[in-house]
Order: C-alpha cells, then structure tokens, then sequence
C-alpha cells in the first residue's frame, strides 16, 4: 500500500466583483434625516438602474437610524444609513459605476472585493490535477521498488480555498462631479488550491534495493 499527497496550483481570474455603496446622513431632526435617507438611498437605485447589463445582483446588507448624545445635552443629531452589496460581472463598466457613485453627496464606496463563484470549474479542474499529481508520485514510489500501481484504493480531500479578494477602497462625500473622470481597474487573479491524499495498493516489490 502506498499513501501519497497530491497537490495543485493555478492562477485564474475572477469571475465576479463586488462593492458595497453606503449613503450615510446626519441631521439633527429626525424626519429630515429620514427623508434626506430616503432619498439618497433612491438616488443610488436609480444610478444602479442605468447597468443592468454589468449588474448581476444587488441586496441591501444595512439599515440603520440612531441618535447621536452628547455628554449632559442630550440627542445632538440623528444618523441614518443605507448599505447595498452590488455584484457585477462586466468589469469594463466597474471603474465608471464606481465613480458615479462616489460623486454622489452622503455616499461612500468600498471595494471591489474579486472572487469566483461558488462551484466554479476552476476548481474542479485544479482538484483533477490534484489527483493527477498524487497518482503520478504513487507511481514514482512504486517503481522505485520495482513495483507498479495495482489499483486505487482511496481519494481523501484535504480541502480546497477560492483566491483572495483584492481589495480597493474609494470613498467621497460632496463630489460635485465625476463626469469628467476615468477610473480603470485591474482584476485580481484568484489564486486556487488543492490537495488530495491518494491510497493505492501495488504489486509485490521485485527488489528492495
């Protein structure tokens, strides 16, 4: 019985990217604050509404309105808070969504965070490499004793990770106009891993010398 480990690396590039856009509004009365909120978080879906095509998916991840204290005086302000995750899919249209975003008043971007999609083939084809590199060292190991692979017995997965997301953060408040500006981004390549540990049983070693 020989027990090997198989491994692979590969380089791919992403097959999505996504950011977040929070509009944040501070004002000392509430319904203003509310109001001010509500449109500005309107102001984003609009903007969002001129991709569909680059635009994949889009969810709000937050919401939130609080007071803001001060020490003795009691409620100074009023904050409020519209978070949405968008996915994107034409990177060619990313660095111009995330401009016009970014000159819109009360709004913040962050991002884009590069990333695979959940079941990619990528890595289906590194785990097959994987197992092509443990199969080709168990047959290293079983000529070296003068023995040949007979049958395979077990593949155990060792686990496997999706590449790091990249990560690039732009943030403005009060922009007046992004028009005029050109913003180019470059995809992260998503680094993907694998390993397997591979039980073959061999043949009767003709010499242990």
């Amino acid at each position: 019985m020989v027990v090997v480990r198989g491994e692979a690396v590969r380089e791919v590039p992403p097959e999505i990217a996504q950011f977040s856009v929070t509009v944040t509004v501070r004002n000392r009365d509430r319904q203003a604050t509310l109001t001010r909120l509500t449109q500005r978080a309107a102001e984003v879906r609009t903007a969002l509404d001129d991709y569909p095509d680059a635009i994949e998916r889009r969810e709000t991840s937050g919401v939130q309105v609080h007071p803001q204290f001060k020490r003795d005086r009691g409620i100074s302000a009023y904050v409020g808070n519209v978070s949405t995750t968008v996915t994107v899919t034409d990177f060619a249209a990313l660095g111009e969504i995330l401009l016009r975003l970014a000159g819109a008043d009360d709004t913040s971007v962050a991002g884009p965070w590069w990333q695979l999609r959940p079941g990619s083939r990528a890595g289906a084809d590194v785990r097959r490499e994987a197992i092509t590199d443990a199969l080709g060292r168990a047959r290293e190991y079983a000529e070296a004793v003068g023995a040949r692979v007979d049958r395979l017995v077990e593949i155990s997965d060792e686990g496997t990770g999706g590449g790091g997301g990249g990560m690039m953060r732009a943030a403005a408040y009060g922009m007046e106009s992004a028009a005029d500006l050109e913003l180019d981004v470059d995809p992260q390549q998503q680094t993907v891993h694998a390993s397997v540990v591979v039980r073959v049983a061999i043949t009767e070693p003709e010499s242990l010398a």
